[in-house]
Parts: structure tokens; C-alpha cells; sequence
């Protein structure tokens, strides 16, 4: 438990670090959001599926390369805890891709004719 508390204790000091970015993607989600609302017709339903995809790449690219952006392999991760981080910060990545990628993808589809 006390790794977990760790790992938790970690992310909130990054946090503190990075807030005006954070901000700024959630005020970039929000635009897109209000956009793709008042815009109306939008397919929502539609662009779930390309928000997946993407949000999988971006998470599956994010975990192969994270460990070298932090001069790191996936060879020094011997440790649970470190393959836990790894893919939360991944999985991370991929929902603020899938956040973002879902306003934008219904703005730009079309609904298919019915």
C-alpha cells in the first residue's frame, strides 16, 4: 500500500507542476465540445469509434515510449509498481487523446443518412 500512496503522493507533486497545461487542455476539450453542441447535427455516435482507436494508439505509443523519454528502458522495469505507473501514465495519455479526439471527430463527421 504504501507504493501506491507513493505513486499518488508523485503524481500530485507533478501535477502541481504542469496545472497551466492541464488548464489549457481542459479549456481545449471544452471549446471543442461547445463547438461540436451548438453546431448540432454532430455525430456523436460516430466518433466514438475513431476516438478509441486513436486514444489506444496514443496510449499503446506512450507506454512502448515513455521509458526512453525518461532515459529508461522497458528492461529496468522490474517491479510491479513500475509497470502500473507506466501503463496508468499511457492510459493517461490515451483518455486525454480520446478527450479530445471525440468533440473534434463529431464536429467534422456528418451524420450518416437514414
Amino acid at each position: 500500500m504504501y507504493e501506491i500512496w507513493l505513486m499518488m503522493n508523485v503524481v500530485w507533486e507533478i501535477l502541481l507542476t504542469v496545472w497551466p497545461m492541464v488548464l489549457a487542455l481542459l479549456i481545449c476539450i471544452g471549446v471543442l465540445a461547445a463547438a461540436a453542441l451548438a453546431r448540432g447535427g454532430s455525430d456523436w455516435r460516430g466518433a466514438w469509434r475513431t476516438a478509441l482507436v486513436g486514444a489506444l494508439v496514443v496510449a499503446v505509443l506512450s507506454f512502448l515510449a515513455l521509458p526512453g523519454l525518461t532515459r529508461s528502458s522497458l528492461g529496468e522495469l522490474k517491479y510491479w509498481v513500475d509497470w502500473l505507473a507506466l501503463a496508468g501514465v499511457a492510459a493517461g495519455f490515451g483518455a486525454a487523446a480520446a478527450a479530445l479526439l471525440l468533440p473534434l471527430t463529431a464536429l467534422l463527421k456528418r451524420p450518416a443518412a437514414r
